[in-house]
Parts: structure tokens; sequence; C-alpha cells
């Protein structure tokens, strides 16, 4: 039975109401014994042939329309090839301010930019054909559609709602391997050190940091049809073949060896990597972008900065672009909104003249934005943590930014062994210690954090 234990704001629908002070009523935390939530996953090798156990970083930025993303990312990617990193800057979208930025023209293959920097534009049409390939191949082995899939001709498919994301995910995975799995092959036979990546917009990037976790949960039910019905037994196992053969699941490659349950499991491992590696700061790092002088600009990134912690990601800092007429005082008030976020600058790029990236990276308007891409996120405050476990006092903080308290639900299933939040329109599950399991008592803001007391 399902039962909601608290909504805010309260309803008639809830089994155990309690109060939820505004941010005045609450005291700041002061927890004793605090357990930090970490994910532990089998490590995935994200080298390439000659380049087993190298590991590629993916880097992505947030933030409303025109605040500065794309400038953003080709500012990190410079940055990261004048370090010596063999960087990659991986854009989607067919709007033409890249090229300006950059002085080059922009094509689906990589292309070398300048010393230790290649750029690409991704084009979902012709990334559909590579995955239609695979199907083809493995079909032709196994004759599941007996020759229907044979006669698709790629070239005249369009693209449907939806499938930008899912192919720059396709794209992405190709790049930086999260799940750990070579059997997609990869983007030439170059190997990257860093990835930057301009996508088509933050809500696409959102979606793509949560697609793991959230995939593993409809490949859970996906099983259980497939082994607990009758047309799921019929069907599923030539299904999931075909699956394991055209994206090379599994090592062995005997039809017969290869049960329709290691299949699953391969896959529900591959997942399980992927969403921890968006936790992992040496595999993945996510900055929000704004311009300071416009408030719904910040209190955009602000919102973000919360949305990814629901994706399950983490921020690692925040960028500013200096507009010609930002003041001291916006920047101020930016990072104490922020705090205790790292912050800094980026100075603003016109697009009227060629840019000179080698002044631009040795000005002195530049050094703090570059210490900040090249910190380490593990340096970062615990207050920064997504979620933290006090044990001694049955509490559990989550960091929540950007959300007001009338967004917020919190529901508990399987007999109080998690917490399922709702905030915005993200949801994200929450496993208890064991210390900790049973029913909710109690909530509060205290400092951007929701601080639940169990019971």
């Amino acid at each position: 039975m399902v039962v909601a234990l608290a909504s805010f704001p309260f309803t008639t629908k809830l089994s155990y109401p309690f109060p939820f002070p505004s941010p005045q009523q609450g005291s700041t935390l002061q927890p004793s014994t605090v357990i930090v939530a970490s994910a532990t996953t089998p490590s995935a090798s994200s080298g390439s042939d000659g380049n087993e156990g190298k590991s590629t970083k993916l880097v992505t930025f947030l933030g409303k329309g025109g605040s500065g993303k794309t400038t953003s990312s080709i500012f990190a990617a410079q940055h990261y090839a004048k370090m010596g990193l063999n960087t990659c800057l991986v854009v989607h979208s067919q709007d033409s301010t890249a090229e300006h930025l950059l002085g080059c023209k922009i094509g689906p293959s990589p292309v070398t930019c300048n010393s230790n920097l290649s750029v690409t534009k991704l084009e979902t049409t012709k990334m559909l054909l590579e995955p239609l390939k695979r199907l083809r191949e493995a079909d032709s082995q196994l004759n599941l559609t007996q020759g229907v899939l044979e006669g698709v001709v790629g070239e005249e498919l369009g693209v449907l709602p939806g499938m930008d994301s899912i192919f720059s995910l396709y794209a992405l995975e190709r790049f930086v391997r999260f799940t750990g799995s070579k059997s997609l092959g990869s983007c030439g036979t170059e190997h990257y050190d860093v990835i930057v990546y301009d996508g088509i917009s933050s809500e696409e990037t959102l979606r793509m940091i949560g697609a793991s976790s959230k995939a593993r949960l409809y490949l859970k039910y996906l099983r259980s049809i497939a082994e607990k019905t009758d047309l799921g037994r019929l069907a599923g196992p030539s299904v999931i073949r075909l699956v394991d053969d055209a994206m090379s699941l599994t090592e062995n490659q005997s039809i017969v060896s290869n049960t329709s349950s290691k299949i699953w499991d391969t896959l529900d491992e591959m997942l399980l990597r992927g969403s921890a590696a968006f936790l992992e700061p040496r595999k993945f790092s996510c900055f929000l972008v704004m311009d300071p002088q416009n408030p719904t600009s910040v209190d955009s990134a602000l919102r973000f900065w919360g949305r990814t912690i629901q994706s399950g990601g983490l921020i690692s800092g925040a960028f500013g672009v200096s507009f010609p007429d930002v003041s001291e005082d916006s920047i101020g008030r930016v990072k104490e909104k922020l705090s205790p976020m790292a912050f800094a600058s980026i100075p603003h790029l016109p697009l009227s003249s060629p840019i000179d990236w080698n002044s631009v990276l040795l000005s002195s308007a530049s050094k703090q934005a570059q210490e900040l891409l090249s910190s380490p996120s593990s340096s970062h405050s615990n207050l920064m943590l997504p979620v933290k476990f006090d044990s001694a006092k049955k509490l559990v903080t989550l960091l929540m930014p950007g959300f007001d308290k009338s967004e917020i639900k919190l529901y508990q299933y399987r007999g109080g062994t998690e917490l399922l939040v709702e905030a915005g329109d993200q949801r994200r599950v929450i496993p208890l210690p064991v210390g900790i399991q049973g029913k909710v008592a109690g909530a509060k803001f205290v400092d951007q954090s929701l601080v639940i007391t169990m019971r």
C-alpha cells in the first residue's frame, strides 16, 4: 500500500501531517554524527584501446537562455586546451555563435581549431544511422524482424521530439564512456582528456544528467513484465537478445550462453555506473552561468542548482558573465546568494570582431575563472553535499536551493526505508541508513536546505 507521508502545502491526502516552519523559525543545523551519502559502484574504464585507465571528464554549463552558456563553454574548452589537456568541444546547436567565437567551421566530425582543441557539432539526423546499422547487423543473425529492418532507409528518417536528447546522450557516452561499455564504439580514434558539452538547452541537459538513474527504474519494471507475464516470457528473450547483439553488452557472444537474466543484469550495471559518474568530480563537472545584473538570470541559476541535485548531479561552481555595465555590488549580491558555492567572472566577448583567445586567457580578468575551472570539486565545503545523515539526531538534510517550500513533497514507500522527494517537475529516491529509517516527524528550511526529522 502506498501512502503519502508528507506534502507541502498540507492537503487532506496526508496521513501524517507535520509543521513546516519558515526559514526564520529554523536554527542552524549542528549535526553531531554525520554520514555523507555517496554512491559506490564498480569503476568504469573510460579509455579506448591503448588508453586504458585514462578517464575522460565531461564539463557542461547550465543557465537561463542568453546568460552566456556558449561563451562559457568555449572559454572552458580554450582553458583546458591551454593547460595541455586534449580537449573536444561538443556543440549541439545549429546556431553559429560557436563558429564566430572560435573562428573556425564546425562539422559533424571533430576538427582541430588550435593546439589541443578539437570541436564537433552533433546532428541528430546523422546520428540516427549508426544505431540503425547495428540493429540491422544483429537482426541479420537473429532474423527477428524477418528482413523488415533491412528495408528501412535511414536517410529518409526525420527527427522526432525527444530524439535530440537521446542521441546526444548516445554520442556523449561514446566520448566519455560513463557506463564502462566499449560496445558503442568511440567518436574517432583519438582519446580526449576533457569533453566540454554545449547542449541545446539547460532543460535537455538536466534530463540527460538524470537519465541513467531514472532509466534503472523503468528497466526494473520492464524486466518484471518480461519475466512474470506470458507475453513477456514469449517475446522477451528474443527482444533482449536483439538488444544484446546490437550493443554487444555481454562479453560472450554465444546466444545460447547469454541468458536473458545475464543481459538484464548487465544493462542494470551499466546504468548504475552511468548514474554514479555524475557524482564523481573527476568524471563530471557542471557549472552555473548567469548575468549578475539580471535578477531573473540569477534566480534561474539558483533553481538550476537545486534541479541538478534532484536530477542526480552536482554543481561545481558558478560563473557570471561580466557585461560592460556589471557592477561590483551586483557581483557581491550574487556571491552572497550562492554561498558557499565558488563564484568567478568570465569576460564578456563581443561577436563584432575576431577573438584573440591568447589575450583573453592571459588577462587578469580571466584568472579567477580559470582557477575555478581547474580546482578539484572535492575541495568545496561539505555544505555543498546534496544529502547528509545525522544518525544521533535522526536527521536527514537535503540541499535544495532555488525551491520554495510549497513546491516540495515528501513520500515514503517500502516501510520507511527510503524517502521520495518531489520538487518542481523532478523526483529522486533517497535510501535511508538503518539507524534513521522510520516515519517523517517534521521538516524545516535551514540555509537553503530541507532538514527532515525522522522517528
